[in-house]
């Protein structure tokens, strides 16, 4: 049914679009231009109107309405994650998957199986997409950018369904948590969106993390060791008890559903100053409060431990959850329901461990769940995408489209 779909997604993983945590420019690389222009140039072929690619890596345009319907909008982000190299992407077809381990060609040491991923044993013999094992795959989120893709050429060349006018916008940046800050949400001019960011068949999120980062910063002394007794002071040694402070209970390995953690996930420095940065996780508002106020309190502890170094903690908010604003909309999440329902699907009504653009764009105002890509493994070289999964998102998003005439 959907002959260009897979060909899409194929064609997209292949640029290089990797986002940069350290760079200073916005969006973080020049590279992500390469896919958006790509995507400009085939939205403008298909016949989409309204099409603006900004200075800011926003790419937005429009499926003309065929009746009257309130304008919604999907959004996916061109961007792949800093933690694994997207250079050179290898994809790899398995055709009609048959439940055993993968071993993925480049690198014979990368093997997915269903022991790690039990999920895959409802798709025995379905054809799954994998890179070579060298680099990740992309489908975070290339598989929601070639769905929401072939959505719109599936609209655009059938004119007999019946819809609304449909916004689509492209996204720099959502990988370091920067996608929605310079989104114009007048301009986008939807009642509300969705994002295709998510994984498993069936999955709508409407709940997600509130979010904040911890830097750490220990200054010391440095002397030479030769001579360094009561004059040095190790920056590097004082970091081990902030990081012995930093509670190993309530970490990324050992949490899961709606419990809340730190995250250690850098270090660097030496003698003279060390850096120490914790992500925070919660998702409650009171939780959230008391684990930056937790981080504050080991910055003083540390310090009073450590009188002739300087200890500090700077913390800064990255994201919120964005249920309580959706409860005022319960209609949207609704929808989606309702149309993963009718795609034959159970629906899956979960709580996001971790954000998408979705959650900054609900506290701009506009109401966005998150919906299904048929994706697994985000971020790492096991990363896969189930093609038949994939079609069900395409599915779902057409059946948004019709869905919302009703609401006139």
């Amino acid at each position: 049914m959907y002959e260009g779909l897979v060909k899409r997604f194929l064609r997209y993983v292949k640029v290089d679009t990797q986002s940069s945590e350290t760079s200073e420019t916005f969006p973080s690389t020049a590279k992500q231009f390469n896919l958006l222009n790509m995507l400009k140039k085939e939205m403008t072929d298909m016949g989409m109107e309204d099409i603006e690619l900004d200075e800011n890596g926003y790419l937005m345009g429009s499926i003309p309405g065929n009746t009257d319907a309130p304008v919604i909008g999907f959004i996916s982000h061109v961007d792949t994650s800093p933690e694994v190299t997207d250079e050179n992407v290898k994809p790899n077809i398995h055709k009609n998957y048959d439940g055993k381990p993968i071993v993925l060609p480049g690198d014979s040491s990368v093997v997915i199986t269903t022991d790690e991923n039990p999920e895959l044993k409802k798709f025995i013999g379905a054809d799954i997409i994998t890179s070579d094992g060298t680099t990740l795959l992309g489908a975070d989120d290339k598989a929601g950018v070639a769905e929401i893709m072939e959505a719109a050429a599936y609209l655009l060349s059938h004119p007999e369904i019946k819809h609304g006018k449909i916004r689509v916008a492209f996204t720099p940046d959502e990988e370091i948590g920067k996608g929605a800050e310079r989104f114009d949400v007048k301009k986008f001019g939807a009642k509300f969106a969705y994002t295709m960011d998510g994984s498993f068949e069936g999955e709508i999120e409407d709940e997600n993390f509130n979010a904040a980062c911890g830097n750490f910063v220990i200054k010391g002394v440095n002397v030479h060791p030769g001579t360094a007794k009561n004059k040095m002071v190790n920056a590097i040694r004082i970091s081990a008890d902030i990081i012995e402070r930093i509670k190993k209970d309530e970490s990324p390995e050992t949490t899961e559903g709606m419990q809340g953690f730190f995250h250690l996930y850098e270090i660097k420095g030496s003698v003279e100053e060390t850096l120490v940065k914790v992500l925070v996780r919660d998702f409650s508002d009171d939780g959230f409060e008391k684990r930056k106020a937790y981080l504050k309190m080991v910055a003083d502890e540390v310090g009073k431990m450590h009188p002739r170094a300087e200890v500090s903690v700077e913390v800064s908010d990255t994201y919120y959850n964005m249920k309580r604003i959706l409860d005022k909309y319960p209609e949207v999440t609704k929808i989606a329901i309702n149309a993963i329902k009718k795609c034959g699907m159970q629906p899956i009504r979960k709580a996001i461990r971790g954000g998408t653009d979705g959650a900054h764009l609900t506290r701009m105002n506009l109401p966005t769940p998150n919906i299904f890509t048929g994706g697994g493994n985000f971020h790492g070289k096991k990363e896969y995408a189930i093609v038949p999964s994939m079609e069900k998102a395409v599915d779902v998003i057409l059946e948004i489209c019709k869905s919302v005439v009703e609401l006139n």
